[in-house]
């Protein structure tokens, strides 16, 4: 019994093995087709996952070995039509269900199977299949229902979708809103009518040319379909690389496309001549490389990605990087659209695979990282509402060198101007009129954000400006007055201990020197020296610190905060600082009785005795060298106290030694404000619990096809668009950016992830 059991599985798992292959039939949603491979696996960064369907068998010894390939979409009814699949050239007019079809370009007829080698061509129209009326409907009125599905066939749709797709025929084609599943039914024809004739001279080369001309038409109409942009792109690159003499001349015109053929070949053929990779090649590499993934920074700024990064790697490699051929030989393959075409092997000169290689890739992994960084700031400016990147605000967040290779006019005019404010006003200005070069409204107040563009305007114009927050350690405001200066601080830099020892004392100096309300130029003379002399100051510090002095000079002084620190002094830094600010009153060889009462008003609020500055200016005066005489006017009954030059030059020296005293009263002088940061403790805050667990469930990685982010919304009853649309809002309002970047396919952009989980 067991033997007869055993007989009969052996007998059915035989006759399944040697069976024909039949296609099962399954429904699917109304979405566009994907890459037909037949192995089954996902070939590519931006296409869904999906194969044709059949099974196959082997037989060794009487043992049957099965691999099972599974389909989408409904199986077609017979039809009536014994008439021949033709194709049916441009200028041939037919009339099909009543529909007038003025240009062909389509398959026409009943019988025509697919070149898969089973199953109905996809492409086929069938004038005896049913279709409704013409209603020569366009674009998105075109009707649509479940037919129309994930690999569309014109034998498979309902009459109401045949009649659809007629109209579209009909039409002129060239209606964006046409939904894409008529569209790819088009496309489908071209594949067959290209792919099956490759290899004889059945399209001559003016058709081959013509249909080139009509697929490249309906990429750009298209396009914003990600899936048949896609699908459509690597299609030209087949045709180039079937015909390359006659089609050499439009390479330029296709599209870009992840993991391409023809990227391939450029990248093979370069290495293969010992040619070095340059930095478009380079950076086609990486977009065309499953070993690395550009993030949302080069995704949405692009053209200035590729700009940046042709500069990044022109420093780091010159001209480029030689690559040693690998022994992996070169194989090709097209993957079409259509179901009903298996996969296209392409027969090449023997080059070698270099796209398989991950040192190289080493080696350009840094440089795109770096480029991210740099253009973070200008990619998150961009991806808030109702911005452009012709706004002053986008271009200031750009690097320097695209902020120049952009050549705005806004620089230009700002720069001309600033170099005349240098010249004929010794680089003093009003903020107001600094602002007004930025071509937006003046704000009733200056945040950080607003003096940071500012900054980064003057910067971009290779202009200092005083005072700088980074390094004078306080701003200006909006009423006030700013100082230019040329050339600027230049991108690298950084304060010196010294460089802030002197700003201090020009502080302190400009408070003593515009006491009475008017600078003498004595005393700014005085304050000049501290600055000339000191041989710890770069000529950038010099030239920053001299248009801090002249900021100093032209603004009301903030004493605030500064009698508790002085509080902190020592007998020995009181002195220092009596003395320096009795030095500074005196450099124009003299202190008035008016200039006396208010040094006492400065005495008094830095909680020192004002009754001591006469006799400190006394001691000050005949502890040292020379002599101090004492006029009167006798019509004003004032004094006045004379000093000779040598007593003002050992005044000088004094200076020096108060320097680094004086760093412990004004060191946290008017600290930078920073930008408010949101900080969430968990990422779920202000999310409700559904869009929270699709969340949680998108952040587990940086990349998704459209399908998967469709079945994660499906199972939580959620719109994709709508469930995007919320947790991008939710993020706007944390962090002042999105955390998903929808291409076709759904990027995670995992840095505001973690600023919204507040690390």
């Amino acid at each position: 019994m067991e033997f007869i059991i055993g007989a009969i599985v052996i007998f059915v798992l035989y006759k399944l093995g040697s069976g024909k292959p039949k296609p099962k039939a399954k429904a699917s949603s109304n979405t566009s087709p994907s890459v037909s491979i037949t192995s089954n696996s996902i070939n590519s960064k931006n296409t869904r996952s999906s194969a044709s369907s059949k099974v196959e068998s082997t037989r060794d010894d009487d043992f049957a070995t099965f691999r099972v390939y599974t389909s989408y979409g409904a199986e077609a009814e017979k039809t009536s039509n014994t008439q021949k699949g033709r194709w049916v050239s441009e200028g041939e007019q037919l009339t099909v269900n009543g529909r007038q079809i003025p240009r062909g370009f389509y398959y026409f007829g009943g019988v025509l199977n697919a070149l898969t080698g089973y199953g109905i061509e996809p492409s086929l129209v069938d004038e005896k299949r049913p279709a409704l009326t013409k209603s020569f409907k366009t674009g998105s009125d075109l009707y649509t229902d479940e037919s129309l599905g994930y690999w569309p066939s014109y034998a498979t749709l309902s009459k109401a979708c045949r009649g659809a797709y007629l109209d579209f025929l009909a039409s002129d084609r060239t209606d964006s809103g046409t939904p894409i599943g008529y569209v790819f039914i088009y496309f489908y024809g071209f594949e067959r009518r290209i792919i099956e004739n490759r290899s004889n001279n059945s399209v001559s080369d003016e058709e081959f040319l013509t249909i080139f001309n009509e697929v490249l038409r309906l990429n750009r109409v298209f396009n914003a379909n990600r899936s048949f942009r896609g699908y459509s792109a690597s299609f030209l690159e087949l045709m180039t690389l079937l015909r390359p003499a006659l089609l050499e001349h439009r390479a330029a015109d296709i599209p870009e496309t992840n993991n391409g053929l023809s990227f391939k070949v450029r990248l093979a053929t370069t290495i293969a001549k010992g040619q070095p990779v340059n930095a478009d090649l380079a950076l086609d590499w990486l977009k065309n490389t499953f070993e690395y993934t550009l993030k949302t920074p080069a995704r949405r700024c692009e053209a200035e990605f590729r700009k940046l990064f042709q500069i990044r790697f022109k420093e780091k490699f010159g001209d480029g990087i030689l690559v040693k051929p690998n022994k992996t030989k070169l194989t090709l393959s097209y993957h079409a659209a259509s179901n009903g075409i298996h996969r296209v092997d392409l027969n090449l000169e023997d080059l070698p695979d270099p796209s398989v290689l991950k040192a190289p890739l080493n080696k350009l992994i840094p440089i795109a990282e770096q480029c991210t960084d740099e253009l973070n700031s200008y990619s998150r400016y961009l991806g808030k509402a109702d911005t452009s990147k012709d706004e002053i605000a986008a271009l200031m967040l750009l690097p320097k060198e695209l902020a120049n290779e952009a050549d705005s006019p806004v620089i230009g005019s700002f720069k001309q101007w600033a170099e005349q404010i240098i010249t004929n006003h010794k680089g003093l200005t009003t903020v107001q009129d600094f602002w007004s070069h930025t071509g937006m409204p003046m704000p009733k107040a200056l945040n950080k954000k607003e003096i940071d563009l500012l900054t980064n305007l003057a910067a971009k114009a290779e202009i200092g400006i005083a005072p700088d927050q980074r390094f004078h350690l306080t701003k200006f405001k909006a009423d006030g007055n700013i100082v230019l200066f040329s050339p600027g601080h230049g991108e690298f830099f950084e304060s010196s201990p010294a460089f802030h020892q002197v700003m201090l004392a020009l502080r302190l100096g400009a408070m003593v020197a515009t006491i009475d309300g008017v600078v003498a130029a004595d005393e700014e003379k005085a304050l000049r020296r501290i600055i000339e002399h000191d041989d710890k100051l770069s000529p950038t510090d010099k030239n920053s610190l001299s248009a801090y002095l002249t900021w100093r000079l032209n603004s009301p002084a903030n004493t605030a905060g500064l009698s508790a620190r002085i509080e902190q002094l020592n007998e020995t830094q009181i002195e220092f600082l009596k003395r320096f600010i009795v030095s500074i009153a005196l450099a124009d060889g003299k202190v008035d009785a008016d200039e006396i009462k208010q040094i006492e008003k400065l005495y008094a609020f830095l909680g020192l005795d004002k009754s001591l500055v006469t006799s400190d200016i006394h001691h000050l005066t005949t502890t040292t060298k020379g002599s101090l005489s004492t006029q009167q006017d006798t019509g004003k009954t004032k004094d006045v106290f004379l000093l000779d030059e040598e007593i003002l030059a050992m005044h000088e020296n004094d200076t020096s030694d108060a320097k680094s005293m004086l760093e412990s009263i004004f060191a946290v002088d008017d600290e930078p404000e920073s930008e408010p940061i949101a900080v969430v403790n968990s990422v779920n805050s202000g999310l409700d619990t559904t869009h929270q667990a699709l969340f949680e469930q998108l952040i587990t990685k940086a990349a998704w096809t459209r399908h998967e982010v469709h079945e994660l919304c499906s199972k939580l009853k959620l719109m994709i668009d709508g469930a995007i649309e919320t947790i991008n809002e939710w993020a706007y309002e944390k962090v002042e950016a999105p955390v998903l970047d929808d291409d076709g396919d759904i990027y995670v952009d995992l840095e505001i992830v973690e600023e919204l989980r507040g690390k």
